[in-house]
Formats: structure tokens, C-alpha cells, sequence
């Protein structure tokens, strides 16, 4: 199994390094706060609803557990690189920033695993 998280892991992190980078860089001047791992974190924690359901009512096996929910989700999302960047928005005194940041990143994730898992079909 760990092979299988390991791929899934570097598979969801160079899709996070791409999506993220592609999202910044065209988002920069228009948000004042990190768009990509914003979205990145949001789109991550729907996907992990919707398989965490499927793994849950026996719809994905195990393998697929592992490599998709385990594996790539937990490389594709970056609780690390959300730390971070709300650490240099606080140290750049945006703090206002920052607590829409977390608050956001947070409330819509949570949101967005629930809808992903209860609200759509397995």
C-alpha cells in the first residue's frame, strides 16, 4: 500500500505545484491573498468528500483509498503551504487578510468535503 500512496502522493503534489503556480500567477494582482492554495485547498477537500464516501459505503476499494484519498488528495492539498503563506500575510501586517484567509480556507473546505460526501450521489 505504501507504494501506492507514494505515487498518488507525487502525483497530487506536481498537480498542485502546476495548478498552483497557474492559478497565482493570474490571480496575483487581483486577490490580495494566496488564490492558488485557496483553491487548491477547496477543490482537495470536495474530491476527498465525494471518496471518502465512496471508500466508506464500499463503492472504492481499498487500493483506490489509498492511492486517491490517502495518496493524492493528502499531496494535492498543503496544509503546510496554508501556514505559511497566513504567517507572511500576518508578518506583512495584512492581518485582516489573513483572518479571511483562514476563516475562508477553513469554513469553505469543511463545506466542501460535507457537499462532496452527503450531497453528491455514491
Amino acid at each position: 500500500m505504501i507504494w501506492l500512496i507514494g505515487l498518488g502522493g507525487s502525483l497530487g503534489a506536481a498537480l498542485r505545484f502546476l495548478f498552483g503556480s497557474f492559478i497565482s500567477n493570474r490571480t496575483k494582482r487581483m486577490y490580495p491573498f494566496p488564490m492558488g492554495t485557496w483553491l487548491i485547498n477547496i477543490s482537495g477537500s470536495f474530491l476527498l468528500g465525494i471518496i471518502a464516501n465512496l471508500h466508506h459505503s464500499n463503492q472504492l476499494s481499498d487500493w483506490a483509498w489509498y492511492f486517491i484519498g490517502v495518496g493524492f488528495c493528502g499531496a494535492y492539498t498543503t496544509f503546510s503551504t496554508f501556514g505559511y503563506e497566513t504567517i507572511t500575510l500576518i508578518y506583512s501586517n495584512k492581518i485582516k487578510i489573513a483572518i479571511l484567509y483562514v476563516v475562508s480556507s477553513f469554513g469553505l473546505g469543511v463545506i466542501s468535503a460535507a457537499i462532496g460526501f452527503f450531497f453528491i450521489p455514491s
